[in-house]
């Protein structure tokens, strides 16, 4: 009884808690953008591709015409724009006076291709629906940008993870509609190593499991478990993974109580459309295009693009003018998850606007 009188008062704190810090920046908006006709790298099309997204703030222009206080935040594999407004992320850079103060910038947070309440194969098409990749996404986000938010350039383009790598991507393809750039937990090289083996696993786990029944199935296939299974190994530290579940029965305990959440939440073939997406990714030869000022974020403890292959620094050397931070290992870090901390490179990010300021 104890116990449960402990939890309700505990719950209790924490709403008024988030009500307060909630009151901190203005309320976000939800809306759809709906692109006609909209064509596949692999040749397919959709009459009507649905984007979801969500704004904080307004659009402002100077005499020319030019928006400058707009700014881009992509989300990782099987995210959405929701998983930005939390204490952590949010809480550190939308309120009054912080460096994304949402009463000064026009914030969009877009749900790629796949994901969120953007169109995605679980809207019913299942494994028929279109076959996209990252440019795909990232050309989505643009005619987002352009055609249904009316914004014609950006204050910052960056992204956590995918959003991350679809951030190397926008300075290539886009490299005159951005003042600055922050990729966040990626790398600006193809997916190879470790990074495809892990994502390989997935794809082969729920392509060859009977149940999937090539997409069509009536009840979630038992690989999305695996998918989940794989998808809490690689998202944190080891040291972090050992704190948490110090025993075989404590760690079987968090792990099923992970893909639980997962399973109920998420769909087959959405996290296999979402991790495939990922074939067509290689932004290292066209580095030298990027000429935004750019600074890439890694942390030392992220299993998915580890500071060990030395990728980044070398790579970073191409961009015009980028600089790349890895943030050493502390009890603050969460592995690849160390992206949505800002409290751990917020100071990079003020160095990066003070850069970039016209």
């Amino acid at each position: 009884m104890h116990s449960q009188i402990e939890r309700l008062a505990l719950t209790l704190l924490m709403n008024v808690a988030t009500a307060l810090w909630a009151a901190e920046y203005p309320a976000q908006t939800e809306s759809n953008y709906v692109v006609h006709d909209f064509k596949f790298a692999s040749g397919e099309m959709m009459p009507e591709l649905r984007l979801h997204y969500r704004t904080l703030g307004k659009a402002e222009k100077d005499a020319q015409g030019i928006v400058r206080n707009a700014v881009l935040i992509m989300h990782g594999t099987t995210g959405s724009g929701a998983q930005f407004i939390r204490p952590e992320f949010a809480g550190e850079l939308f309120g009054a006076g912080q460096l994304l103060d949402a009463t000064k910038f026009f914030i969009i947070l877009p749900d790629g291709i796949g994901h969120g309440k953007s169109s995605k194969p679980s809207d019913g098409m299942h494994a028929k629906f279109p076959h996209y990749g990252y440019r795909n996404m990232v050309e989505a986000q643009f005619r987002l940008l352009s055609d249904g938010l009316g914004v014609n350039h950006m204050r910052l383009v960056m992204g956590t993870s995918m959003g991350g790598m679809h951030t190397w991507m926008w300075g290539e393809l886009h490299p005159d509609f951005m003042d600055a750039l922050m990729p966040l937990a990626s790398l600006p090289t193809q997916i190879s190593g470790r990074n495809r083996a892990w994502r390989r696993l997935v794809i082969d786990a729920i392509r060859h499991d009977p149940e999937w029944r090539g997409g069509d199935y009536t009840a979630q296939p038992p690989s999305l478990r695996t998918a989940a299974e794989m998808l809490w190994f690689m998202s944190s530290n080891p040291v972090l993974r050992q704190k948490d579940a110090p025993t075989l029965a404590k760690t079987d305990e968090v792990l099923d109580k992970f893909v639980a959440e997962i399973t109920k939440a998420d769909d087959a073939n959405d996290v296999l459309y979402a991790i495939e997406a990922s074939r067509d990714y290689d932004p290292g030869p066209a580095l030298e295009k990027i000429q935004a000022p750019l600074v890439a974020v890694n942390s030392a403890d992220d299993l998915i693009n580890p500071p060990e292959l030395g990728i980044l620094e070398r790579e970073i050397k191409r961009v015009p003018h980028g600089r790349a931070i890895v943030i050493p290992v502390s009890d603050k870090t969460r592995g690849h998850g160390s992206h949505t901390i800002a409290a751990l490179w917020k100071s990079e990010l003020e160095a990066l606007l003070k850069e970039s300021a016209r």
